[in-house]
């Protein structure tokens, strides 16, 4: 007889065990389904990806950094943690968290702001603005606000990406020549920069211009070739061979030297919160929108499902690492992101593994990053500005429609003119204008008799005459029925009104969406008004809904429930039944208004059409 075995063996916990597991596994698969299954072969194709975009973190972020104003230091320890936690929490297994240029350009001219206008140090004050940007972006996550960005139209974002990149081009200018610079906008800076010129450095604008030539050729030669990394290296190397500094090139040592150690724990100032809010927005909206935009795109490529709420948490929570380890806001990084695509990596740990990589650069050859030129980094930023200026996509914007180009022009112009936050909210004020714009729009048009004897729309200017029975108008109305489009409707019904030769109206609303409280007040009061010269509304086509809210706001009483013909299964078919209805009151036809009633009655039920 065998004996029994104690529930607490290894027997016994195995169901216990495997639950742990499955819950586990569930986990996974909700919030990181690229880690479910993930092999040793994923793990060694995530550890080359994140490496190649960890090599190109490096010169960007200590570029960045030059962007930004603040110390290169920033820019690198920005590319560490940030770009671990970011791709832990976030939904694309490809998007690199890290500085980005027109992030860097936004937060140079917001620190130097507040700097001007309250003091501080910049580095604090930076790190505080990473701190309420990732606040936000978390809220904005859970609060499920990830459509928001949707609302951001593209020529807007166009128009601030090429606004930025010319502020990149002419920021550059003085570490091209050797001059001295000043913030400001364009014309300040184009100002200060030509006044300074009879002090330019030959050897200095040498190097700048020899870095952005070779970056050219590189790229014609192979696109593979990274660029970046071959330029800043053989610039560190020209300043130990040739003593570059010493002749008077400057390099990051004369800026702030990088550390050989690991990022620094950073506590953000509290202080000052309110001066920084509209500027933090502003970084907010800008880190959301590119980083959403990185994501969408490479989703496309990859066939990735990708969550924008999550998105918005994992961007967040990246800013939050940034802002306690010495870095400074970060935004979804297209270069570094499209590398880890490119490279073949399969999983968020690409991004895992890229932080770490840079952490341990940083942490053993720190110091030698210092002797990096800046007019290599200015020649590498002119190329980086040039590649941003999209001149297909600009075309596009320009002649696609008066509403884009003017998004789009207004918006460069903005930043051009005036600070970075402000040309931020001047796009979003753009965009949400031209939303409410187009969502207002009604499009009516005229429904009669054509020569086959069949109903068709025209325009209600077009002078094709259709075949009409005497004292009878049918218009259509298409697009939303809310109080912006209210006004619209009020004039169209109003001209219907006035016109003498019309006795009975149709509206057709098969094709309009929605029915607001004011756009019903707008439907009884006309109905009302033609009641008072011997006319008559009928509705026909509507929807439940419509019905419902016709009949909750008492317009359906005024209007008279014998004028209003719902929708119908057979195609036109209240169409067809608020004609006769019609008709009856006129008491008058035509022979292609009966020619089509004839036909129409010959017509079986069609369910399916619209």
């Amino acid at each position: 007889m065998g004996r029994a075995r104690h529930p607490g063996t290894t027997r016994g916990r195995a169901p216990c065990f495997m639950g742990v597991r499955a819950r586990s596994v569930s986990l996974l698969s909700r919030f990181a389904p690229d880690l479910v299954g993930i092999t040793r072969k994923d793990l060694l194709a995530d550890l080359a990806a994140g490496s190649a975009a960890a090599f190109m973190a490096v010169p960007q972020g200590v570029a960045y950094a030059l962007i930004a104003g603040l110390p290169p230091k920033m820019g690198l320890y920005a590319g560490m943690l940030p770009v671990i936690v970011g791709s832990l929490f976030r939904s694309s297994r490809h998007v690199q968290a890290g500085p980005t240029n027109a992030v860097s350009l936004l937060v140079g001219g917001a620190v130097a702001t507040y700097v001007a206008v309250n003091g501080g140090d910049p580095i604090t004050i930076a790190a505080t603005m990473a701190l309420m940007v990732g606040a936000f972006q978390v809220a904005a996550g859970a609060l499920r606000l990830g459509a928001v960005v949707d609302y951001i139209s593209a020529p807007v974002v166009l128009g601030y990406i090429t606004g930025a990149a010319v502020l990149i081009g002419i920021g550059q200018l003085p570490n091209l020549s050797g001059t001295d610079g000043a913030r400001g906008n364009l014309l300040q800076s184009v100002s200060v920069w030509a006044q300074g010129l009879a002090d330019w450095d030959p050897l200095t604008l040498g190097v700048a211009l020899g870095t952005s030539a070779l970056l050219v050729i590189l790229k014609k030669l192979d696109k593979r070739i990274p660029g970046a990394i071959v330029v800043m290296a053989l610039g560190i190397a020209a300043d130990y061979a040739f003593d570059l500094r010493g002749r008077g090139v400057k390099t990051i040592a004369d800026l702030a030297r990088v550390p050989a150690s690991l990022p620094p724990f950073v506590l953000p100032s509290l202080t000052g919160l309110a001066a920084l809010l509209p500027l933090a927005a502003a970084a907010t909206v800008l880190s959301l929108v590119e980083s959403a935009a990185v994501g969408r795109s490479l989703a496309t490529k990859s066939g990735d499902r990708l969550d924008t709420n999550q998105e918005f948490i994992g961007q967040g929570a990246a800013n939050l690492a940034a802002a306690f380890t010495g870095g400074y806001v970060v935004s979804g990084s297209l270069g570094r992101s499209a590398i880890v695509f490119n490279s073949g990596g399969k999983s968020r740990m690409a991004g895992v593994f890229g932080g770490i990589v840079v952490l341990l650069l940083v942490w053993v050859a720190g110091p030698i990053v210092d002797h990096t030129p800046i007019a290599s980094l200015a020649g590498l930023l002119l190329v980086v500005a040039w590649n941003l200026i999209d001149v297909p996509r600009i075309r596009t914007a320009l002649k696609t429609s008066p509403g884009d180009a003017a998004a789009f022009v207004v918006t460069a112009l903005g930043c051009w003119t005036l600070s970075l936050d402000q040309a931020i909210y001047l796009g979003v004020a753009i965009s949400l204008i031209l939303f409410l714009r187009r969502a207002s729009l009604l499009k009516v048009t005229e429904l009669g008799i054509d020569k086959t004897g069949r109903l068709r729309e025209v325009e209600l200017d077009d002078e094709t005459q259709l075949g009409r029975a005497p004292g009878l108008r049918m218009l259509h109305l298409e697009g939303p029925l809310f109080f912006g489009s209210s006004g619209e409707l009020r004039s169209v019904l109003d001209e219907q009104i006035a016109d003498a030769s019309v006795q009975v109206l149709i509206l057709r609303l098969r094709r309009a969406r929605g029915l607001d409280v004011s756009t019903a007040t707008v439907l009884s009061d006309a109905a009302q008004q033609m009641k008072t010269h011997g006319k008559t509304l009928i509705l026909a086509g509507m929807n439940p809904l419509q019905s419902q809210r016709l009949e909750r706001s008492g317009a359906a009483a005024i209007i008279g429930p014998e004028q209003l013909f719902p929708h119908r299964p057979k195609w036109f078919g209240a169409m067809d039944a608020s004609l006769r209805h019609a008709l009856s009151i006129t008491g008058e036809s035509s022979p292609a208004m009966e020619d089509y009633l004839a036909w129409r009655a010959r017509q079986g039920p069609e369910d399916s059409k619209p």
